[in-house]
């Protein structure tokens, strides 16, 4: 299942794991086990925040996906399931009007 990963960065142990070098081996190790479709950073809520596109195998894979953000850098992790256009066209065929 294709998921949104927010990741809201706590900012005193994110600039320590930035000060410490810590930061893009966390990113990296996270980026090449998930081999996201898309991710982007910012900010939200004054926080540095990481969106992330990626296909979920299964729920038993959540774990594995945000106790890096829990642990390493103090993070608030959110999973949504999303679409892309051709999903939700395949979704509205389906569902053909009925309702």
């Amino acid at each position: 299942m294709r998921v949104l990963l927010t990741v809201e960065m706590d900012t005193e142990k994110a600039n320590k794991a930035i000060t410490g070098n810590t930061l893009p081996q966390t990113m990296k190790s996270v980026m090449d086990r998930l081999k996201p479709e898309a991710a982007y950073f910012g900010a939200q809520d004054g926080m540095r925040t990481g969106y992330i596109v990626f296909d979920l195998k299964e729920a038993a894979d959540i774990p594995t996906v945000a106790e890096p953000f829990f642990q390493e850098l103090g993070a608030k992790v959110s999973f949504m399931p999303v679409m892309n256009f051709d999903d939700v066209q395949a979704g509205l065929k389906k569902y053909g009007g009925k309702g």
